[in-house]
């Protein structure tokens, strides 16, 4: 009997120490199972949940727009008083809902290059009002002469053109005319082949953006949607090639498993560059693990603070000889007129900035940008872009609109929040394929070895107690 009770006890601790070591053996071969699937899940080839994903995004993507309503314009027209603006919006479009178009694989770079077509949808029911309620803001083409044409001569034969088309340094717009684009007076009286259609982004629909060409990931998953090239006409042919204009991925997805330290590098058509993100914690979205990555103030620091910048300093009067900052200074890729993006409301900018400006309050929570990355996978499942739209106003001697402003003011003309969330069934989904099978996995390892161990230790301690009572 006690024979058989010792070999009971030592087969019991024996088949506790197999699934424990079964245990210990299955977490790295399960850890190497699941990197092995999400690399191969990744890539942007046919048939991969990344590829299906990337195509056509899945995930209703909206673009809010506050316009800065101008309060005392002719104030500012005669006085070179302070102007005073007052938000309104959101004014609601959807966008990003056209899948990607022109698709070309290249097998032996491993590259996959495409065009992303632009497109919006107003959504009266997530707006304020309707597109054809009007503001008093800047008069995009009269503020941005002076910039363009310095010459004193050609300053006065546009002065002559801008007051007989009767147009002032401030004027009446709809949302629709202020965004898309409207038929300006003064540059239809212009004697020269140019566009004399204006707007914050015209031309936008029916338009693309890109040709785009990104690597595919198949030989290097560490690679995967991180941009290779990006041709578009506003852009090539201006920055100097040290700027490192294109960098990094669009933000839609990042090469997996993301660790908190890594600096997430990504490429923005809207302002022209690359720029980053660090991380700043750890969030729940809607069961899935996330990590927030946040845009630093050193992302739009001065040239002294952040020598990155330096392409984005290119008027010495304007930015205090480079030291300002929370600017960025796009007017090389927008044909030269005088835009300059900031964070909404100057958001860690030089307070100075904000001086001739009054009716702003920037606010960390509702005006950063933020990505919210799945981190296995590199997948953004939440973001919110935020930027403003900024024209600099420079005084000019030869043209009555502009001629008694004392100073040059940065105009706030709006500022837009692009934002977008997995959906609820896109999250079941994902947590069923992805986090569902990897945390089932992982709960399986631990099982096998905490039963493992728990067996193993029981029954060496009934065994050991048996020996003791059968020497005495």
């Amino acid at each position: 009997m006690g024979c058989d009770r010792n070999c009971g006890l030592i087969t019991g601790a024996v088949i506790g120490a197999v699934l424990a070591l079964f245990g210990g053996i299955l977490m790295p071969v399960g850890d190497l199972l699941i990197e092995k699937t999400i690399k191969k899940e990744v890539v942007l080839e046919e048939g991969t949940t990344a590829f299906k994903n990337w195509v056509k995004t899945g995930t209703e993507v909206y673009r809010q727009f506050w316009i800065f309503d101008v309060q005392n314009a002719e104030e500012v027209t005669l006085n070179s008083t302070n102007v005073k603006v007052k938000q309104v919006g959101p004014y609601t479009y959807r966008v990003r809902y056209l899948a990607k178009e022109n698709i070309t694989h290249d097998s032996l770079s491993n590259t996959v290059s495409f065009v992303q077509p632009n497109g919006a949808i107003f959504e009266p029911s997530l707006s304020v009002g309707s597109e054809n309620d009007t503001f008093t803001v800047l008069n995009l083409a009269v503020a941005a002469a002076a910039h363009l044409y310095p010459n004193p001569f050609v300053q006065v034969l546009l002065n002559s053109l801008i007051k007989k088309s009767k147009s002032s340094l401030f004027q009446r717009r709809t949302v629709k005319e202020l965004l898309w684009g409207y038929k300006d007076p003064f540059l239809s009286l212009v004697p020269y082949p140019i566009s004399s259609t204006v707007g914050v982004f015209y031309p936008y629909n029916d338009t693309a953006d890109g040709v785009y060409r990104v690597y595919s990931g198949k030989d290097d998953v560490s690679k995967v949607a991180i941009i290779d090239t990006y041709k578009d006409k506003k852009t090539l042919g201006y920055w100097p090639s040290y700027c490192d204009m294109v960098n990094g991925t669009d933000a839609a997805s990042f090469p997996p498993f993301v660790e908190k330290t890594r600096v997430l590098q990504f490429f923005s058509s809207d302002i022209c560059r690359s720029i980053y993100a660090v991380f700043g914690s750890e969030l729940d979205l809607k069961g899935i693990s996330v990590l927030r990555f946040i845009l630093p103030p050193k992302a739009f620091a001065s040239p002294i603070q952040n020598p990155e910048n330096h392409c984005f300093c290119t008027d010495p009067e304007i930015s205090n000889n480079c030291t300002f900052y929370g600017l960025l200074d796009i007017s090389k890729c927008k044909e030269g007129k005088p835009v300059i993006i900031s964070l909404p409301h100057f958001l860690h900018a030089t307070p100075e900035i904000r001086e001739t400006i009054e009716g702003l309050h920037p606010n960390e929570e509702e005006h950063s940008t933020f990505l919210d990355v799945e981190p296995i996978t590199g997948f953004t499942l939440q973001f919110a872009k935020r930027l403003q739209v900024n024209i600099l106003v420079k005084q000019s001697k030869k043209i009555e609109a502009l001629k008694r402003l004392k100073r040059n003011y940065i105009v706030p003309i709006l500022w837009l929040n692009e934002t977008g969330t997995i959906g609820d069934e896109k999250a079941e989904m994902f947590k069923s394929q992805v986090t569902g099978k990897i945390k089932l996995l992982g709960l399986v390892e631990m099982v096998l070895l905490g039963v493992g161990v728990v067996l193993f230790v029981g029954f060496m301690i009934s065994y050991c107690a048996c020996r003791t009572m059968k020497t005495k």
